[in-house]
């Protein structure tokens, strides 16, 4: 602390704890004020430690040691002069630290020493020793207690309004802490729409540049035949000017032979010469003279118009000129569009290295967290046939469907090793050609005797139009083949044969329609359209080789299923053998692509198509199921579904749409009320519409808006 006084030059004065001295016997301190009186400048400085304090042993330690400079303006050989500079050589050089402030900081080491400053409140805890020190400084020093305690509580006035400010502001973190995360989930959600979003534009892009240089060869088919359109122009322009200075060379000439013929025949006329000397004299003498002028007028034209080119070669120049900024303002639209498509291919570039960076990353993420891939080479010897067999039956299947085909060899050497089946008994959930109680015998057919069996069966019941309930139909073809005494364990036996061979093309649709899952109509459809499509490729073969080209075979494919995207007319062509490098003019064995092994598989192709049938039901169920704008849990009336379904497939005929409604309410055909208000008295769950529809034979007869010309 520091503690100033004001004094004169007779009498100092006293200002605050203690006494003043003499200023002649004082020692030098720093000077911090002066004043004048006459000649000499007297000081104003800090205490020193002649004076003494009530709280104990206190000192001005240590400004006595550093105030050593002194302003006067006395001359060095006065007499003050000397007293002042003795004084100050009597002064010790070394002094102790005061005892109360040793005190005090002893105390304040000792209480931080005492603090626990790992704790969030260190800073509230390492201020209260500096508090009980301040308190103590003003509790001692009680001329200044009244400063020192505004002091402190202004400080502490400010500290508090500083506490409250955090304290306010500690909701506000935790709600930034939940927006930081609803903003983390929305930036994935926005993502994962960009990703799809970015697949669909690059399907878009490769569309748009295949497009591209469709157009760009035809324009530079275009651009060829025009080059050599103006070649041709130009020749017959130098042709046909070539042409006209000769025909005026010509008429030069003509009229030359003329005017010489005419003069002639005046210098032959005998009446010439019977004219005046005089008139002939002065008609020389005009003729001089119009030949002078004539030659004046030559040299000034030659003058004038020597260096100016010919009508003939300004124009061809001009039309090359033309032609030239022609090319050039082509050639700078292209450049342009380039620059543009340079851009647009840059931040296509970035984009994608950002994608690639960001999927590299998923990638070490997911290859650091994920179970690593089995080694399916593992199965070579458990399955029975070796590593060819497992080869053949491994081939394009991913890691699901050969988990499947591994249950289905592990189930069917468990079926093989069983000899008798469990009857299920005459309850109303068992099927009515499995219901029996007892042990049943099983046959052990093969699986090649299994599909023999059904492709039996299917081409029986096909054979003609049968009546019969499916279950009762099957059964009663199981008697007449092996008779009353064995059908049951046939019956038996094929049924768990075709629950476990589920990757089988004829067992599943077998078991599907069986079980009630699918209707007869769905494979009888699917037949139907194999066959369809056999027939139309047969017609296009004439020579009947067996070949057509991939573009007869787009042909084909377009005009047998005339509401098919190009995407999946493309996915046909590509199951069946057609590359996008590849030219359209390539032969296809189209025979082979409607061939099933001994075991009922069918080929890749005749898959596609199954599977792209499915996916167009589910679009179609899915489309039905948004018109109707309910949710499944709701029921909707006859009258509902028959709008619905004529918003979404105008093209649908009465006697279809009435099958549709027949198939989803589960009423007759001959049942069905007319349009109109009966309809709305029968209701039914939108679930179990959609269930019963996606059973039967359900597709698109036309496309979703009509074309008003048609």
């Amino acid at each position: 602390m520091c503690f100033f006084a004001t004094w004169s030059y007779s009498q100092p004065a006293l200002t605050g704890v203690g006494a003043w001295h003499n200023s002649d016997s004082a020692p030098a301190a720093r000077l911090l004020g002066a004043g004048r009186h006459g000649d000499e400048l007297y000081t104003t400085s800090a205490f020193w430690a002649s004076y003494q304090f009530s709280a104990g042993d206190l000192s001005p330690w240590p400004t006595h040691t550093s105030g050593q400079t002194i302003l006067c303006n006395r001359k060095p050989c006065s007499e003050d002069y000397r007293k002042r500079t003795g004084s100050w050589q009597h002064q010790p050089l070394n002094t102790a630290k005061p005892r109360y402030l040793e005190q005090l900081e002893n105390y304040l080491r000792k209480e931080l020493l005492l603090l626990d400053l790992g704790k969030d409140s260190a800073q509230e805890l390492r201020l209260q020793p500096y508090r009980e020190v301040f308190e103590f400084f003003i509790e001692d020093f009680k001329t200044y207690k009244p400063l020192l305690s505004s002091i402190k509580n202004a400080y502490e006035v400010m500290l508090a309004q500083q506490r409250e400010k955090i304290r306010a502001l500690e909701p506000l973190k935790a709600k930034l802490v939940t927006v930081n995360e609803d903003c983390n989930e929305r930036i994935l959600a926005m993502r994962a729409e960009e990703r799809y979003e970015i697949s669909i534009l690059k399907r878009e892009k490769m569309n748009l540049l295949k497009l591209i240089d469709k157009k760009n060869e035809e324009k530079l088919a275009l651009q060829s035949e025009v080059s050599k359109l103006r070649k041709s122009l130009a020749q017959e322009y130098l042709h046909y000017l070539t042409e006209r200075d000769a025909r005026k060379i010509l008429i030069a000439d003509l009229n030359e032979l003329r005017y010489q013929r005419e003069d002639m025949s005046l210098a032959q006329s005998p009446s010439v010469w019977g004219e005046d000397p005089m008139k002939l004299t002065l008609a020389l003498k005009m003729t001089r003279q119009d030949l002078t002028r004539t030659q004046m007028e030559l040299n000034t034209m030659k003058a004038n118009f020597g260096d100016v080119v010919p009508r003939r070669d300004f124009e061809m120049q001009e039309k090359t000129n033309k032609d030239l900024q022609e090319q050039l303002d082509s050639l700078r639209a292209d450049y342009e569009e380039v620059c543009k498509e340079h851009e647009i291919l840059l931040q296509l570039h970035m984009s994608t290295l950002k994608e690639r960076d960001q999927f590299y990353a998923e990638l070490q993420e997911i290859q650091r967290t994920s179970t690593p891939r089995p080694d399916w080479t593992k199965c070579e010897g458990v399955v029975s046939g070796g590593p060819e067999r497992w080869l053949m039956l491994a081939e394009g299947k991913n890691s699901d469907e050969l988990v499947d085909v591994l249950l289905e060899e592990i189930g069917e050497g468990l079926l093989r090793e069983k000899d008798f089946f469990s009857g299920l008994g005459y309850e109303e959930s068992t099927p009515p050609f499995l219901r029996f109680e007892g042990s049943v015998p099983n046959m052990k057919p093969t699986k090649k005797a299994v599909v023999d069996l059904i492709k039996e069966f299917w081409k029986e019941r096909l054979s003609e139009e049968q009546k019969e309930n499916f279950s009762d139909f099957f059964f009663n073809f199981l008697e007449r083949r092996f008779g009353p005494g064995d059908a049951m364990a046939w019956a038996y036996t094929i049924f768990e044969n075709i629950k476990l061979f589920r990757t089988n093309d004829i067992m599943s649709q077998f078991y599907a329609v069986l079980m009630g899952k699918n209707r007869e109509s769905v494979y009888v459809r699917q037949k139907e359209i194999i066959a369809q499509l056999v027939k139309e490729m047969s017609s296009i073969d004439s020579q009947n080789e067996g070949l057509i080209t991939m573009e007869q075979l787009s042909t084909v494919l377009k005009s047998t299923f005339p509401f098919k995207k190009d995407e999946r007319i493309q996915e046909l062509m590509e199951a069946g053998g057609w590359q996008p490098d590849s030219s359209n003019t390539d032969l296809l064995q189209y025979r082979s692509l409607f061939v099933e092994d001994e075991e009922g598989q069918s080929m890749l192709f005749v898959k596609k198509l199954r599977e792209q049938c499915l996916n167009e039901k589910d679009e179609y169920l899915h489309e039905l199921k948004q018109e109707l704008g309910l949710e499944l849990r709701e029921d909707v009336n006859l009258f509902r579904l028959r709008e619905a379904l004529m918003n979404i497939d105008p093209s649908l005929d009465k006697q279809t749409l009435n099958s549709y409604l027949s198939q989803a309410v589960q009423i007759p055909v001959t049942e069905l009320p007319e349009e109109g208000e009966k309809e709305k008295g029968i209701v039914v769950n939108v679930k179990t519409v959609l269930e019963q529809l996606h059973m039967a034979d359900v597709r698109r007869m036309g496309p979703r808006e009509q074309d008003p010309a048609s």
